[in-house]
């Protein structure tokens, strides 16, 4: 599947303090990037401990759940877009259904 943007992970594991979310990213990067996920039970069937939320969004654990990543999935078109990454911390500042 298509993912837009490969640069907000990028720019993730770029800021200092951070050096350790580089390969978990980029593995799953890899990984989805080859999925072909038509409905929310693939994602289930490929990350078991993904959390489905609202608006097609996913909430992904990253790094040992050291990170969240937060992706919009257009089951229908089969495209991930990068909504939201950073800390637990900085994960429960925002609101999931809307990024």
């Amino acid at each position: 599947m298509p993912i837009i943007s490969r640069k907000a992970l990028r720019e993730f594991w770029r800021q200092p303090g951070r050096k350790d979310a580089e390969q978990p990213l980029k593995a799953w990067f890899r990984e989805a990037s080859h999925a072909d996920w038509a409905t929310p039970a693939d994602v289930k069937r490929s990350f078991r401990s993904v959390s489905i939320v609202a608006g097609n969004r996913l909430v992904f654990n990253i790094a040992g759940n050291r990170y969240r990543l937060v992706v919009k999935a257009n089951y229908p078109y089969r495209i991930l877009y990068v909504r939201f990454v950073g800390t637990h911390e900085e994960y429960d500042r925002v609101d999931v259904n809307v990024v």
